[in-house]
Order: structure tokens, then C-alpha cells, then sequence
């Protein structure tokens, strides 16, 4: 009779089962056996993602970007309100140019006739150089709020980027801080 699961195994038990063979791997020996093969599996999966995978581009997607959600649902469009004071409605004329005519980096405009951030701001301003100042510094106040202080300058901070997806970002941002500081 077989001893029931609880309780221990006779001496006749341990009598009737076999021996394991010589040269048989022991419990550890096969866990590291079983162990070895798995890394080895799993950095050949490593690579071949690596490879499947290295076309895609690694630049880091900002979430302001892509999510355009309004936080309370409305069921007719908000009108838009443009801004009151004379900074901010320049920024949102020079954002508005941005996007008209395209952004550039190196140049104020190029020979296209896109605009860096000051370019837009400068074309927009039609020589007045005071709001045109007041503009680029509530710019760079924005870009050093979100980016920190290392930004020396509007120019510096768009030609640091690949797009103008940032730069016309932070003309909005800008637009709205003039407007709530009345600028």
C-alpha cells in the first residue's frame, strides 16, 4: 500500500523507488542548464528587437501634442476670444504668421519666406521695438519656465529644434501669460 500524501513514506517506500541513474543531472544541474538556455534566448529576442525596431525614430513625443481633449464637454465650439491687450494680440498675430508661412531655424526669415520665433514677432510688430521687446521677453520667459534657465535667447531656443512644432507652443503659451498679465 502507497503512503497517502500525508503521511511520511515508510522505509519499504523509499526502498521500492528507483535510484537516480549515475551520470544523471541533479535538480540544480538541470535548473542551471534550463537557466543558461533561457539567456541565451532571451538576448537573441533582445537583438532581433533591436533590430526590428531601430528604424523607429526615438525622439520623445510630448503629450500637449497629441492630446487635444477640452476638459469640459461642450456640445457647440467656444468662440474664440482674441487677446485684449497689445502684446498678447501680437504674439497671436506672429503665431498666426508662424503657421501661415512656415518656420525656419538660422535666420530671421528665409528665402522662402519663413519665420524664426523673432522673425514672426519682428514682422508682426511693423517697427515698433518696444512691443517688439515686450513680445520676445514674455517669449523667453516662457521657454526658460518650461525649459529652464539655460535658454540665452529667443533666436538661441528656435534654432536649438528640428521643427516648429515647439517653437509655435511656446508663441501660444506666451500669448496667454501676456494677456493674464495684461501686457
Amino acid at each position: 500500500m502507497a503512503a497517502s500524501p500525508h503521511t511520511a513514506p515508510t522505509q519499504t517506500d523509499q526502498q521500492t523507488r528507483p535510484a537516480p541513474a549515475p551520470g544523471a543531472l541533479s535538480l540544480d544541474a538541470r535548473l542551471a542548464a534550463v537557466e543558461a538556455a533561457m539567456t541565451v534566448r532571451l538576448d537573441e529576442a533582445a537583438v532581433a528587437h533591436e533590430v526590428r525596431t531601430a528604424h523607429i525614430s526615438t525622439e520623445p513625443v510630448d503629450l500637449a501634442d497629441v492630446i487635444t481633449v477640452p476638459l469640459t464637454p461642450t456640445l457647440q465650439p467656444q468662440p474664440q476670444q482674441l487677446p485684449a491687450t497689445p502684446v498678447a494680440a501680437l504674439l497671436e498675430r506672429a503665431r498666426a504668421r508662424m503657421e501661415a508661412d512656415g518656420w525656419c531655424a538660422g535666420a530671421l526669415t528665409d528665402e522662402s519666406g519663413a519665420v524664426c520665433l523673432l522673425g514672426a514677432i519682428r514682422k508682426e510688430a511693423g517697427g515698433d521695438r518696444g512691443l517688439e521687446a515686450d513680445a520676445a521677453s514674455v517669449v523667453l520667459d516662457v521657454i526658460r519656465r518650461r525649459f529652464g534657465d539655460d535658454a540665452d535667447s529667443v533666436p538661441s531656443f528656435n534654432d536649438g529644434h528640428g521643427s516648429g512644432r515647439v517653437p509655435l507652443r511656446m508663441l501660444d503659451q506666451a500669448t496667454s501669460l501676456a494677456d493674464a498679465r495684461g501686457l
